[in-house]
């Protein structure tokens, strides 16, 4: 079966940064007053490496255990994000509009999945100039949770249209990435080294092949799902 419908992660995935995504978080630590390199700035250090991927607001949630400091964390996060996006240092990966064109070429839907707030993602998607390049973009709160869960997933199913889950494929760079293409069922979960994830990190998570970036993926989609 082949698969229609290619749900890909952005940062890390198709979207390099280049360490923005660790630098916001510390800016976002500092920001609530969080010293660099004190306890508490380890431990949450800590949380945000085993969270890669996972909603920004749902992570600073589990690290502060209140929503006013999370809330002020997640802003001061998004206010990084967006400079660094101005400033011109997040980047596509390399060959990564030529595959989604392709992909689209060839008759497979796409969907861009991220963890980031939909204000930050489209800020993403119009400096990168990819308002065309997709069939659709989903933020966590576009469709109940965030990953692991698998509701983003789902959400590209429906919308998108897919006959089955079968014919799904679940691409990211992270374990949470991973989790939540196995969670929704999805047909084939692809890891890729362009960011987070280490491949047995990938592959302890469950995912089917792990390539080194997304320009792979044209031949993945084409095959017949496991």
């Amino acid at each position: 079966m082949t698969i229609t419908l290619a749900c890909l992660d952005m940062a890390g995935t198709t979207v390099a940064d280049d360490g923005v995504v660790n630098a916001s978080f510390d800016a976002a630590m500092r920001a609530v007053g969080v010293d660099a390199g004190s306890e508490r700035w380890v431990s949450a250090t800590q949380i945000v490496e085993a969270t890669m991927g996972q909603s920004k607001i749902a992570v600073f949630t589990r690290i502060f255990g209140d929503a006013e400091t999370a809330e002020r964390a997640n802003q001061a996060f998004e206010d990084a994000y967006a400079e660094a996006v101005a400033a011109g240092q997040v980047n596509a990966i390399p060959g990564a509009r030529e595959l989604l064109d392709k992909l689209r070429a060839g008759g497979t839907a796409v969907c861009l999945t991220t963890g980031f707030s939909p204000v930050t993602r489209d800020q993403i998607l119009d400096c990168l100039g990819w308002g065309d390049a997709v069939d659709l973009v989903l933020s966590p709160g576009d469709a109940g949770r965030g990953r692991p869960w698998p509701d983003m997933i789902w959400t590209a199913a429906l919308q998108l249209q897919a006959d089955r889950m079968s014919e799904v494929a679940v691409v990211g760079d992270t374990p949470s990435d991973i989790e939540t293409g196995r969670r929704a069922g999805a047909g084939l979960v692809v890891g890729v080294l362009t960011g987070a994830g280490s491949e047995a990190d990938l592959r302890a998570a469950g995912a089917d092949e792990v390539v080194t970036d997304v320009t792979e993926l044209a031949d993945l989609a084409t095959r017949s799902a496991p």
